[in-house]
């Protein structure tokens, strides 16, 4: 179902607009457009995740998903799970294969995946697009989307058995740093309640030597006078010299204008397309929310994998200390599952080998029945325990359930990570290559 009206032609570069009401029942049965993106060759993730039924890629992108037990049964109040998917910003939709949701809506939790705008769609800073705006600036749509569909949890989760007072925000890789911005954002606060941060790493460690350091995970390395001016800069090259202009430009031309500058002007065409300080949105780094608590003062859970984009240990570690210091619990992980590989995809494993960065999906989600892997009984069992922790943490906000156990909060005294990985014997059985599949 759609949470916004049309995000093409005039409203392109604009917050999320209202839906405007419809008569009758509206028939929701397929899943919507995925933002507008590159098209996915065979290869690397798109084997990984066997992507190829998706819907068409489209500006008109802002549908969320519902997974539960309990529709029209507003009295059940379960816990409810917003889903933000990563892909650099750029790329992704939050029905792929790996985010099937079916599991965690036996598991008693409602599960909302969304579609938000990426890249130059959902990203681009401009100076007239901020000076049309309200608020003075432009850039994270993206980011707008996704606090839209919170607030459309608010207001309807009910009506699907969810509790709109219990409500978990998780993501991975640019879903985890949206998560990030999120947790920072002002325009989020009481819209949930709990936060998990996947592969998005922590924060930086403090400077020996006086000298800020750069804030860790995927931030904008530019300013937002910066980024306005990159733009700007391109969009005249092009000559769509106003705001009518750029919106009259076909969805092609706008995707696209990057690639042609740079190769016509060969000069570096990096638009820098990603959440960005631009204080209202986003009012300072996530680092600097964290340290001056500022930051959503909620449980997390965090983590990364054993072979991850960089070593996120450190990162997380001191984001952990730091929560504790301002009376908040964190609980840490590593996922460390070496994924199996039969040799039936070269293509992949190429690229994608261990438990890189990613591979920890198919395990937090149960969803292993989509993937080509020779999964062992050891990889049902892990993702079990994955996918039982992580609902716990929703219905919860403790990934043990209602009473603590084996996973300890990471604390200054006790400074632990959960590690996810299989038993010996289970390990051995994947390198005798035993594969074991679900019943279909």
């Amino acid at each position: 179902m759609f949470i916004a009206e049309f995000l093409i032609g005039e409203n392109r570069w604009k917050a999320p607009q209202p839906v405007v009401p419809w008569k009758g029942v509206k028939v929701c049965d397929t899943f919507g457009h995925p933002s507008y993106q590159a098209v996915h060759y065979p290869g690397g993730y798109a084997t990984e995740w066997g992507y190829g039924k998706e819907a068409p890629y489209s500006e008109d992108c802002l549908y969320l998903n519902v997974w539960t037990k309990a529709s029209g049964k507003p009295d059940k109040k379960l816990p409810v799970a917003l889903w933000i998917h990563g892909g650099g910003y750029r790329e992704g939709w939050g029905t792929e294969p790996e985010f099937d949701g079916q599991e965690w809506g036996n598991k008693d939790v409602v599960l909302v995946s969304i579609n938000y705008r990426l890249g130059v769609f959902g990203f681009l800073c401009h100076p007239e697009l901020s000076k049309e705006s309200p608020n003075g600036v432009s850039g994270n749509y993206g980011i707008l989307d996704q606090i839209e569909a919170l607030k459309w949890i608010k207001k309807n989760i009910s009506q699907f058995g969810g509790d709109p007072d219990n409500v978990t925000i998780f993501g991975q890789s640019a879903g985890a740093g949206s998560v990030r911005t999120i947790c920072e954002s002002p325009l989020a606060r009481g819209l949930f309640h709990k936060a998990v941060i996947m592969s998005g790493n922590g924060i930086s460690l403090p400077s020996k030597d006086g000298v800020k350091p750069r804030p860790a995970g995927p931030f904008a390395p530019v300013t937002f006078a910066e980024a306005e001016n990159i733009t700007r800069k391109m969009m005249d090259w092009a000559g769509l010299t106003d705001i009518t202009k750029m919106r009259k430009a076909s969805t092609e031309t706008i995707y696209a204008l990057s690639t042609i500058y740079g190769g016509a002007t060969g000069e570096r065409a990096y638009l820098p397309l990603m959440p960005i300080v631009e204080g209202c949105v986003c009012t300072k780094s996530f680092d600097d929310a964290v340290r001056e608590g500022t930051v959503a003062d909620v449980p997390y859970m965090i983590g990364y994998t054993l072979n991850d984009l960089g070593d996120m240990e450190e990162g997380i570690a001191e984001f952990c200390r730091v929560r504790e210091s301002k009376g908040g619990k964190s609980w840490a992980y590593e996922f460390a599952r070496p994924l199996p590989d039969d040799g039936s995809h070269p293509e992949v494993t190429a690229r994608l080998k261990g438990a890189f960065h990613s591979s920890d999906l198919w395990f937090v989600f149960k969803s292993l029945k989509h993937c080509w892997r020779p999964w062992t009984k050891g990889d049902w069992d892990l993702s079990e325990k994955m996918l039982t922790a992580w609902t716990n943490f929703a219905k919860y906000s403790n990934p043990n359930g209602p009473q603590d156990g084996a996973w300890k909060p990471f604390t200054k005294k006790e400074p632990s990570f959960m590690v996810f990985k299989l038993d010996q014997n289970d390990a051995e059985a994947s390198e005798l290559g035993k594969a074991i599949r679900p019943n279909k």
